[in-house]
């Protein structure tokens, strides 16, 4: 299973250490969103900045066009 976490919050006043939480899940900016495996390291830094993302469960097969 997949977690799809998106950036909901800004930066400005989050400590150096989230900052490379949110750097190191791939988060650039608010709104941007990326899907990691459901491990939990994943879970871990999710954990330590859940004040900033919103997470939600995503389907791991890929889906097809018809």
């Amino acid at each position: 299973m997949k977690l799809q976490i998106t950036q909901t919050r800004s930066l400005i006043r989050a400590s150096e250490r989230q900052r490379r939480t949110m750097r190191a899940l791939g988060l650039r900016r608010i709104r941007h969103a990326v899907a990691h495996e459901d491990t939990p390291v994943i879970r871990g830094m999710i954990r330590k900045v859940a004040h900033l993302v919103t997470v939600e469960h995503v389907s791991s097969t890929p889906e097809t066009e018809s």
